[in-house]
Formats: C-alpha cells, sequence, structure tokens
C-alpha cells in the first residue's frame, strides 16, 4: 500500500510537469498559428480533425469545442479514413491532424492522400521533423519534453498539450468570430448552461399558478390560496394591479403575534414593496435576486402589471443554480 506522502508527491508531480508542458507552448504560438486562425476564419468549408490512439481522443474533444463555439467541425478517425472515411472530406475542408510521432503507419499512409486531395493540412505535432511535418501545410507545435508517466511511455503531457493547443486555437477562433454568449445558447439549449443564457423569468412563471387575493380577503383565504398553488407565496392584487405580497412566512410570523385572527386581512399582512422582477428578465437574474435577499419566490411583472410567480425550486428544477 503506498503511503500518503509518495501519492501526494506522485500527483504534484504529474501537474507541475504538465503545467510546465502546457507554458511551454507559449514559444510555439508564431506565424503558422496565426495563418492556421486566418485559414480557418476565411474557409468555405469544416475542419475535419483526425488523430489515432490518445490523440484520436483528444481531436474528438476539439471537434466538440469547434462546434460549439461556432467552428463546424467533423471528426475522422485516422485508421478509418484509409478504409473509405476519406470520402467525408468536401473539397473546401480543412484537415487538422493530431499526432504525438507524427510518423505512426496510418499518418504517414493518410498524410499524402491529404496532400494529393489538395485540402490544407495542418499538423498538431510533437516531432516537426516527422513524415506528417513534411506533408503538412502548416504546424501547430505541441512538443513536450517529457511524459508525465514515469517511464516517459502513456501519453499524459503530451496529450495534455494537444487539448490546450485546441482550446488556445478555438478561443482565438470564437473572438475573432465575435461569439456572444447568445450564440452560445443557440448550441446548448437542452442544457442547464443554456438556459441560463436563454430561459427567462417569464417562461418559468407561465408554468405556475398565479395566486391572488383582494385587500380585503380574510387570512382563511390567504391560507388556502398558498398552501393551495405550493409556491409559498399570494399576491393581494387589485385587478392586475399588484398591492403586495403575502408569503407563508408572513403567515406564520402573524400567527406568533396574534391571537385573534378574525379581523385580519390580507391588507394587514402584505409586504407592499415585493422583490419583481420583468418576464422578459433571464432567470439567471431572479436567481441572483433571490439569493441576494435571502427569499425564496420573486414576483414577475409584464408591463408592471402581475404575470406571476417564480420560486427557488423551479430554478433548482431547470438547473439554473
Amino acid at each position: 500500500m503506498e503511503s500518503k506522502k509518495s501519492i501526494i508527491d506522485s500527483a504534484i508531480n504529474t501537474l507541475r510537469l504538465e503545467s510546465a508542458a502546457i507554458y511551454g507552448l507559449i514559444d510555439y504560438i508564431n506565424d503558422d498559428f496565426t495563418a492556421v486562425v486566418n485559414s480557418i476564419l476565411n474557409s468555405k468549408g469544416r475542419v475535419v480533425v483526425t488523430g489515432i490512439g490518445k490523440s484520436a481522443i483528444i481531436a474528438q474533444k476539439i471537434v466538440a469545442t469547434f462546434n460549439s463555439t461556432g467552428t463546424p467541425s467533423v471528426f475522422m478517425h485516422a485508421a478509418d479514413a484509409v478504409h473509405g472515411d476519406l470520402g467525408m472530406i468536401q473539397q473546401d475542408d480543412i484537415v487538422l491532424c493530431l499526432s504525438k510521432s507524427g510518423n505512426t503507419p496510418e499518418i504517414k499512409l493518410l498524410a499524402p492522400l491529404l496532400k494529393i486531395a489538395g485540402n490544407l493540412l495542418i499538423a498538431m505535432l510533437g516531432n516537426v521533423n516527422s513524415e506528417l511535418a513534411k506533408q503538412a501545410n502548416l504546424i501547430l507545435n505541441t512538443t513536450v519534453e517529457k511524459e508525465a508517466c514515469p517511464h516517459n511511455l502513456a501519453p499524459t503531457t503530451s496529450t495534455t498539450a494537444q487539448l490546450a493547443m485546441g482550446d488556445a486555437l478555438a478561443v482565438c477562433l470564437l473572438q475573432a468570430r465575435k461569439f456572444e454568449s447568445s450564440d452560445f445558447a443557440k448550441y446548448h439549449p437542452g442544457g442547464s448552461l443554456g438556459k441560463r443564457l436563454y430561459l427567462k423569468a417569464g417562461d418559468l412563471a407561465s408554468k405556475n399558478e398565479k395566486p391572488s387575493v383582494s385587500a380585503d380577503a380574510p387570512v382563511k383565504d390567504v391560507i388556502i390560496q398558498i398552501s393551495k398553488n405550493r409556491l409559498g407565496a399570494v399576491v393581494v392584487t387589485n385587478g392586475d394591479d399588484i398591492l403586495g405580497v403575502i408569503t407563508d412566512g408572513d403567515i406564520r410570523r402573524m400567527l406568533e403575534n396574534h391571537s385573534n385572527l378574525e379581523n385580519i386581512k390580507a391588507k394587514d399582512l402584505m409586504n407592499s414593496n415585493p422583490k419583481k422582477i420583468d418576464a422578459e428578465e433571464l432567470a439567471l437574474l431572479a436567481l441572483e435576486i433571490i439569493k441576494k435577499n435571502n427569499i425564496t419566490q420573486i414576483l414577475v411583472t409584464k408591463n408592471d402589471h402581475y404575470f406571476g410567480l417564480v420560486h427557488l425550486h423551479d430554478l433548482l428544477q431547470e438547473g439554473i443554480i
């Protein structure tokens, strides 16, 4: 059984080696890197990202990042490419090939075929003297001094370097495209991240009931409305006009302070200055107001009239938190 110290030392050493390797990539951000960014920006096609082994896994992550940030991209496994998948490459596509050595049999076979097809070939590699480097039009250098693996065998530092270089490329592209958070939301409509960027307070409020009572409603009616709609509050209204809000906390405080409830009306309990949010504001802003004011629900308005209520549980259910 390994000692606590040896485990911690090993982990720290791995992180130091990998962080140093990433920092070392700064020296390789050169004219070729700039040319790669501009070539992709000016391309009418997609970026076809390929590799084999662990590099293929990193290639898939780069494809996912490209697609989610406005750069159309597809993954092609280098081993499958020479068995028919080359057909996915279209005339205007750019090919980005990942390889540490640049000399694996599959890569050595694939690179000349890509050159013959006339597609721009970008090599992300750790050996600038390799066969892939000779065939490539542009090079993204991800050379590392050594792997974090103590035997210098398992791809660790090298794949981290590829991942970081891919991120650097993706961020440069999204900034050049002026890719905004609203654009990001278009590609992530189903996840919590996308919901934080597009889901509105009104979208949530419209799913709930609209509990309301008049100013002269007795306490019994107020309690029934709060309990019935499970929103922890009821709005006191005059038509569509908002007079105030009564929460379940207000009810508890009333019960603590009054023994005779017969003459108490809704107007005697309500908060006439409740926290509000417009229906067109983001649900994320509703969450911020709820957290800042230590409340559990917020009143939603439209054209200054009562539209609905949003409860903290609504935000939890949508994954906004």
